[in-house]
């Protein structure tokens, strides 16, 4: 099982504070808003704040409207979604209304706070990811052990911080609030440090949409992951490259294959697809890659998203696609299927690549839309 989906989710003023100081909590979001979150929260598998917010919000995270429930259960599902919280320490209320209200909870905590928290008797699985609190391990065990596809995150700003600096938000819902905040010690929706990219590169709108008197802002990452560790942005270019292969024209001769070139800071450089611009035999990887000054600087640092592994033999032309990659300096694939052995047979495009010292990456849980354009070629 992948990560899940991770949508942060946030109500900001127009200088990008969560909240102010004082005692009560500052509703930034109107009655339409609060049932739009509500209506995100039930097309989520589960729901997650930090202890911070646990403790400074006593929230319940529950899905108020009885119809979404009803619908929910419907569907097959619990009622409400799982609860998550994270905490190192362990230290949380036995008495929040977290723990009492919906349905099932998870806290996840290293291995010094799960001795904390298992002598408070939570009513929650305490899960230790070990000895520091690392976000992947959260993340592949809410995915593989609790099977959560979409993860909602609402807080607070600390958590926001790192999980998109550390590339493994996949999606932000902002909601922008017409008042002013203006305090100083006020929590704010993100806070300093590294981002992916840098403060140059740009993350990609999604969509904008008038509340009443408050707006939404959605926002998808744009910069690739490095090494062999996926980022959000990944799973992105690498849909983008699969909905492509699905613009081929048909061919019971060739595979239908789409592919991206992004650079560093999330720019897309180029695209292609199978068959493009009437050629029969060009390739995805290598329509896009024409399209390029081979003397751009930002290939070394690109990455190369295409559905099917870059092929390493080819008859139609006199360099494989996998070769063309390495020529243009790109030391970086991120495909989701490897190819079938249906016109060449032991076809090995990521050994070629990665035997020249690229980074390799594998998302198989995208090969089903990979595959999706080309199931007449495959054998039942």
């Amino acid at each position: 099982m992948p990560h899940p989906h991770v949508l942060l989710s946030a109500a900001v003023s127009l200088d990008g504070f969560l909240d102010d100081t004082g005692p009560e909590r500052l509703l930034l979001s109107n009655a339409a808003d609060f049932d739009r979150v509500d209506e995100v929260r039930a097309a989520s598998d589960a729901i997650l704040v930090g202890a911070g917010t646990l403790r400074a919000d006593n929230p319940r995270l529950l899905v108020n409207s009885p119809d979404r429930r009803a619908a929910r259960v419907a569907a097959g599902l619990p009622e409400y979604p799982l609860k998550v919280t994270v905490t190192a320490a362990g230290n949380l209320d036995p008495a929040a209304r977290f723990w009492h209200t919906g349905g099932e909870k998870a806290v996840y905590t290293t291995d010094r706070g799960a001795e904390r928290l298992r002598g408070l008797g939570l009513p929650a699985d305490v899960v230790p990811v070990g000895p520091d609190l690392e976000w992947r391990a959260v993340l592949d065990h809410l995915g593989t052990a609790r099977g959560v596809r979409r993860l909602m995150v609402e807080g607070g700003g600390r958590i926001h911080t790192q999980l998109l600096g550390q590339g493994l938000a996949d999606e932000l819902q902002l909601v922008v609030a017409p008042l002013l905040v203006g305090e100083p010690d006020a929590p704010r929706m993100f806070g300093t440090g590294p981002y992916p990219g840098g403060p140059r590169s740009r993350l990609r709108l999604l969509e904008t949409r008038p509340i009443g008197d408050v707006v939404l802002l959605r926002y998808a990452p744009t910069v690739p992951g490095t090494g062999t560790s996926a980022s959000a942005a990944d799973r992105q270019w690498l849909a983008l490259a699969c909905e492509l292969a699905a613009d081929c024209p048909p061919s019971r001769t060739a595979f239908s294959v789409g592919a991206v070139v992004v650079a560093a800071d999330g720019t897309e450089l180029a695209r292609g697809h199978s068959r493009e611009g009437g050629d029969p035999v060009v390739h995805a990887e290598e329509a896009a890659l024409a399209k390029l000054d081979p003397a751009d600087p930002r290939l070394a640092g690109a990455t190369v998203y295409s559905s099917l592994e870059p092929c390493a033999r080819r008859a139609s032309r006199p360099s494989p696609c996998a070769r063309l990659i390495l020529d243009a300096g790109v030391r970086r694939v991120v495909t989701a299927w490897r190819e079938p052995g249906t016109f060449v047979v032991d076809a090995d495009g990521n050994g070629l690549l990665a035997a020249a010292g690229a980074d390799v990456l594998v998302l198989p849980e995208f090969e089903g839309r990979a595959t999706a354009p080309n199931r007449h070629l495959l054998a039942p």
